[in-house]
Parts: structure tokens; sequence; C-alpha cells
């Protein structure tokens, strides 16, 4: 009986080519059937090494030798009524009790009734012998080859690739199966930066299944031929990513039962070892790599240290070892360097494990090879169990297995001379910066002197800079101060600024927002004497005298202009309490008196007995606008009396807009209540929709068609009906109270409806509430009116 070749049967291999024809035909069928022979032969090879990996099991446990290891397997296949290879992987699960034996013991478990066909024990003998066909392997190239014919291809999949991560995160593809050799060759190499499944496996650090690859848009070897499901999968040793095994499906594929994904976990594992064993991987920093990255710390002029991978005896990573400082190190918390030397780094700093710290940062580097830069990061450490934090530009590396922090505090010489640079960029003469999360603000010696005040005096904070400019300027101030701390961009403007001595200057400021994501971190500026430029613009009163004049008809014309809005529209009303509706308005005109416009709201009880709600927003800003919409507006009243309902009353206010009125362009909405049926009639031109809140959620009623007022002479409207609940509540509005510059319409009626939902208080507090927290940054009339049905 031979012991070198398992007993179970032959995998199926298609028919062997018959040898006819002449010249090349003879050729190709040569080749075929040699290239069969060949598989066949390492097919049959794997087999063997699961087996003699079983053998050695059993020398081992029963100390006996190969021969009777050989007839005692042979003796147990038997009496078991399975097949050698198929006992031959069951010993080596008991014995290794790795992850290939963890999901054996998944896959022999009791499959549901949807179990995927390929389970159990066959799945576990396809298992063992790819692992057995890989160990054996020469190169990765003999690894993908054996894992596909194996473990994959049972599975559907047609093709594999092993890729090898480098230490500045490129990819190089060191085994392929499946693929065309031109189709390899071109994707030996893929840069860092350029997104692939396996990149993302790679900086994500986890599995990342895909099952349409045409559908996710991103590139990959093979992608114009096998097109369909694709999973890479990160091939970790050590907390390092070494690689990355991807398999592709030529179809799309459903979600994955977690068997498969746990066989694809344990091949990935196998494919790290491959690629740490294999030539061609790389070597490992104790050597050549330790000590040149050493030199290297040495001579860099900020502090820097050299950690090494702290692991288990399973090898899993706990922390970094400080392998190494640099000359210029100097501890946070006063040590000397040769005490922190050795220590490990969560031992060191404990607290820089907090999420996103230090820790994270490094162990991330050291995973995936991708380095690090920030310009201001937060290093802590413990002083006498007092937390010390100090901001520092970080910069982490990894090379080989090691990392190489290095860092630049960033203390008052560096700040100053970041202040000098951001002076020259600005063209300034004064400049500052202000700390907003830690308060702290500095100044050069070049803006006391233009304040007036010693240099020991503390700095005044940009949001006083009001106080201390002339009463006319005091709008300009407050805008400045809103775009740069509010809307947070840089801006710019001139004023007239009043010492406390009496001296009067013309300065003109210049200040941008430091954007961290979305917080803010600082605001830097510049302060610059303009007077000079100013006296020399006197010679040009003239002319200036003329603009002037302009400038103060126009100002006339905007304050009219309110004044009218104001006395029609105020600011707030006494709120009606009609047959038990109760109505609430909230109106904020124009931040900049020229922008006036002509939004209106309208609230009144009809000699029906029904209620008139309306809003709308005339085109348009001052004058123009302001007298549209006195004309709108109580043209609606007018009609209103006629008993028709909101879509005939649209159609009228249409007329007069676009007959009646030099031109006018306005949207609205207009709704009719019936407190006997508590029904709500309602349509709308070219305005937002209403917004209905029941049951504590918010949702916009469905638009209705309708043009906007004036843009055609002839228009029709629809109308909707609405019966009100007890409790609900109504929101009509303008556009001012939602609209952004960066985001559509759509965007900003979620954040309505996101803001008007679950909200607990009073109808007076929930409009308070909503125009508080306004978005908005158009500069745009703003209306509320809100109905609630008690």
């Amino acid at each position: 009986m031979s012991t070198d070749a398992p007993n179970h049967p032959s995998p199926a291999v298609p028919p062997r080519p018959a040898i006819t024809g002449t010249g090349l035909t003879r050729l190709a069928a040569t080749v075929e059937r040699l290239s069969l022979e060949v598989r066949e032969a390492h097919a049959m090879a794997d087999g063997r090494a699961l087996v003699e990996m079983a053998k050695g099991v059993l020398v081992e446990r029963l100390g006996c030798g190969p021969a009777e290891a050989a007839r005692q397997l042979e003796l147990l296949a038997d009496q078991a009524g399975i097949g050698r290879l198929e006992l031959a992987a069951d010993v080596v699960n008991q014995a290794s009790r790795d992850r290939f034996a963890e999901v054996a013991g998944e896959l022999l478990a009791p499959p549901p009734a949807d179990a995927t066909a390929g389970s159990g024990r066959s799945a576990v003998v396809r298992l063992r012998t790819a692992e057995s066909g890989a160990l054996a392997a020469g190169d990765t190239q003999a690894v993908a080859e054996s894992l596909l014919e194996h473990a994959l291809a049972p599975l559907g999949a047609t093709a594999v690739a092993i890729w090898s991560a480098a230490m500045d995160a490129s990819l190089t593809l060191r085994g392929s199966a499946g693929f065309p050799v031109e189709e390899a060759k071109r994707w030996r190499y893929v840069p860092p930066g350029i997104s692939t499944p396996a990149r993302r496996a790679l900086t994500e650090r986890t599995t990342v299944w895909i099952p349409e690859l045409t559908e996710s848009g991103l590139p990959s070897v093979g992608h114009h031929d096998l097109h369909g499901a694709r999973v890479a999968a990160p091939a970790e040793s050590g907390g390092r990513v070494v690689g990355v095994l991807e398999i592709c499906w030529p179809e799309p594929q459903p979600p994955q039962p977690p068997q498969i994904r746990r066989q694809v976990e344990a091949l990935a594992e196998l494919c790290a070892h491959t690629l740490e064993s294999t030539p061609g991987a790389e070597p490992d920093a104790d050597g050549p790599v330790a000590d040149e990255l050493v030199d290297l710390a040495d001579v860099l002029l900020d502090p820097a240290f050299v950690l090494r991978p702290h692991l288990s005896s399973g090898g899993e990573l706990l922390d970094f070892r400080i392998h190494h400082v640099n000359n210029r190190f100097v501890d946070l918390a006063g040590r000397p360097r040769s005490s922190v030397t050795g220590m490990l780094l969560l031992e060191a700093y404990p607290l820089a494990a907090d999420e996103g710290d230090l820790f994270d940062k490094v162990e991330h580097v050291h995973a995936t090879g991708e380095p690090f830069r920030s310009e201001r990061m937060a290093l802590t450490a413990l002083v006498e169990q007092v937390p010390l934090s100090v901001t520092a530009g970080v910069g982490i590396t990894r090379h080989g297995d090691s990392v190489l922090v290095v860092w630049r505090v960033e203390d008052e010489t560096t700040r100053l001379a970041n202040l000098l640079h951001h002076a020259q960029r600005l063209g300034r003469i004064g400049g500052f910066e202000e700390d907003v999360i830690g308060g702290r603000i500095t100044w050069n010696s070049q803006l006391f002197a233009l304040y007036g005040l010693d240099p020991t005096d503390d700095p005044v904070p940009l949001a006083e800079l009001a106080g201390h400019c002339h009463p006319d300027d005091t709008a300009t101030i407050t805008r400045f101060l809103r775009a740069v701390l509010h809307h947070r961009r840089p801006d710019s403007t001139s004023f007239r600024f009043q010492r406390h001595d009496g001296i009067v200057r013309h300065i003109r400021v210049v200040a941008e927002p430091v954007l961290a994501g979305d917080r803010l971190l600082a605001v830097r500026g510049a302060y610059q004497d303009v007077s000079a430029q100013h006296w020399t613009e006197v010679a040009l009163s003239a002319t200036r005298d003329q603009l002037a004049h302009t400038e103060q008809q126009a100002a006339e014309q905007s304050r009219l202009a309110l004044q009218l809005q104001r006395a029609i529209m105020p600011l707030t009303q006494p709120s009606i309490d009609a047959f038990g509706l109760q109505i609430a308005v909230r109106y904020r005109p124009a931040e900049q008196e020229h922008l006036v416009g002509g939004d209106w709201y309208d609230a009144v009880v009809l000699p029906s007995k029904q209620i008139l709600l309306s809003v709308g927003d005339i085109t348009g800003h001052g004058i123009k606008g302001a007298t549209g919409m006195v004309v709108l507006r109580n043209a609606l009243r007018g009609l209103a009396a006629t008993g028709a309902g909101p879509a005939q009353l649209l159609c009228w206010l249409n007329l007069v807009a676009h007959h009646l009125t030099d031109n006018i362009l306005a949207t609205a909405v207009c709704a009719l209540y019936d407190p006997n049926t508590r029904a709500l009639r309602w349509a709308r031109a070219g305005h937002p929709p209403p917004v209905l809140v029941r049951d504590g959620l918010a949702r916009a009623l469905d638009n209705r068609r309708g043009v906007m007022l004036g843009a055609i002479s002839e228009a029709d409207y629809e109308e909707e009906e609405l019966v009100l609940g007890d409790d609900d509540t109504l929101l009509l509005y303008t556009d001012g109270l939602i609209e952004r510059r960066d985001a559509d319409l759509d965007e900003c009626l979620d954040w309505l409806l996101t803001a008007a939902s679950g909200f607990e208080g009073s109808l007076e507090r929930r409009l308070d509430h909503l125009l508080d927290r306004s978005p908005a940054d158009t500069d745009d009339d703003t209306c509320i009116v809100g109905v609630r049905l008690a």
C-alpha cells in the first residue's frame, strides 16, 4: 500500500486533446496535454503535502516512525469511512488550532437550511490542501495558483491576485492566477495614491467587499474582463499590513455568508506568511534599515524617536517600544533621554492612547505605510499626574518594521516667526493671532504701538473691535466680524480707529480663519495704517462729494424703504388665537439696509369666519420691492373678501402682478382655514412648500403646480386640502430662513425638517428656535408664520 498519494478520487479534469492534424495543431495539442499533466501533478503534490503534514502530527503525538504513522492514518481513515485526505485535514485541524481550524469548526457545524453550497468537510479539505500547497510553494506565483485551484475556484472565483505593500504604501503584484499574462504585467506596480480595491483594503485595514466592480468605479487588474464581484482582504502580520489578497468573480455576487468571509480572511493570513517568507519581502528593520533609521534621526534638527513594534506571544501588536531618541529630544515630563529609551510608548505617554491621538496615528502608519503629517497636533504628557499639553507639527513615517516620529513644538519664537511670515504675505504693519480654543491672543510690537498700548497691556480681542471704531463705522465692523467669525471666510474692511488718547487713524484690517475641517481653531490677520492714503484721497474731494451725494440719496431711499417695510411688517406681533387656531409670526429684515426686500406675511380673519394665511417674496430690493410688497399684500386681502379659494386668489393676484404693477415678480403661498371643518386649503406660486409637524415629525407638503406671480399673463394654480388634527403645527416661511449659498434648496429644506422635528415647547418658542438657529447666509429678509391647532 502506497503512502505517497492520497486514496481519494482524483479531481475531474477536462479530456486531453487528441493529437491530430499537422504543424501548429499538433504543437498546440501537445502544449495543452503537458499543461494538464503539470496541473494534475501540482494537485497530487498538494494532496501529498497535506498527508505528510498529518503524518508528522501522528509521529509527534504517537511517538512512532513515519511508516507506522502512515499505517495508522490509513487504518483510521478506513474505520471512519472517509478518505485519507479528509482525515489528514481533520488531524491537522486538531493539532494546529489556528485560523484555518476555526474556519473548519464553522464549516463542520450543522449548516442552516439555506447554507451556501460547498460548505462542510470538502471545504475544510480544500482549505488545508491550499495551505499545504502554499507552504510548499517556492514563490508567491505558485501560492496564487494553489489558492485559486483548491480554495477559490469551488466558490466560483476565476482569478486571484496577491499584492505586497511597500514602505511608501505602493502595491506590487507578487503573484496572480486567472489573468492574462499581459494584464498581470501591466498591473505589476501601483504607485501610492491610486485608488483601487486593494488600496482601500490597505488604508482602511478591513476586508472590502464589492458586489459589482463596474458600479464602484475602482480600477484594478483584469477590470475590463472581470467586472463582477471583488473582495480585497488585508494580509496582516504583527500589526502591519504586508499585502492584500484580491479575489475576482466574473459576475455580481450577493452578500456572502460569514463562513465564506472567514475563509477569505484565513487565506489572507496565509498570504501574509507567504509574503514575509518569500524572496522580495521587505527587509527586517533589525538590520541595516534600523541602523540607517537611527542615523537619520540623529542628524535631524527636530526632536525625533524611533519606535519598534511590541508584539504578544501570538504575534499581535500590543504597543511600540521607544528604540532610540535623538539628541534634540526633550521629554515633555522632564525625564532624561536615557530613561525614556527602551520604554513602551503607552508607558512613557499614557495619554497618547486617546482616540485619534498619537498612538492611533503611529499604529496606522505602521500598519499601512501611509505617512502622516499634521501642522497642529496636541501632544500630552503627565507631569506629577497633571496633564501638560503642547501644540506641535508632527510627521510619522514607516521604515521597514520601524516607525520614525518627528515633531516641532510651536513655541513663542516660532509663533512670532509665523506671524512675521503672514505679515509679509498680507502686507501689514501690526499682526495678530487669536487662539479660539485656548483663548490666547498674540500681538507683535507694532500692533501695540498702533493701539497706543504698552507692550505689557492685555491685547484687545477681535470681537471687541467695534468699541474702538468711529460710531458711523460700527455696522461695517459688525459685517466684517460676522464674515470672519460666523461664516468663517477671509475678509477685510477699512474704518476709522479711535485711540484712547483721542488720536483718530484710518485703518485697514485683514483677517482669515484657521480651520480644521469645519472647526475654527484660530484667527490670523493684520492691521494696516492707511491714513496717508486717506489724506491723499482728500485731494479728490470734488469727486468724492458727488459720490457722497449719490450715496446719500441711495441711503435715504433705503431708509425710506425700511421704514415703509417696518410700518407694514413689524418684527413681531401679538399671537392670534381665533376659533382654536393659534397663529404666531416672526419677521427678520435684511442685515444691510440697501438689501431691504419685499417679503410679506399676513394672517387675518375674513368676514366669512375663515382665516387667511399668506407669505410671499417680491424679487428685487429697496423702494421697488417694498412698494410691490404693499400692493400685492393689500390686493390679496381685498380679493380674499370675495370668498374665493386659494387657487383662484392666486390667479387674480397674478393678473395684478402682471398688468397693474411695474413688472413685479413674486412667489407666494396662500391658505384658507375653515374652523368648522378644520380643513385648510392651500396653493402656491413658485414658493417653498409649507411644512407640517405632526406627532413630532416634520414633512413638507406635496408641491402643487404653480408659476411665480407676474411671470405670465394667464396662469393656473393647483389647490390642496389638508385636515388639521390636534397639536398639528403648520409652518409657512420665506426662503430667507433656509437658503444657503453653498447648498441647493432640497438640502436647505432638509435642515428645516430636521430642526422642526422633535421640538417640544410653545409655538412662540418654536419660531424663535428656528429663527435663532437658521443657517441661512444670503442676508435676505425672513418671514415665518406658525399655525397650531390647540
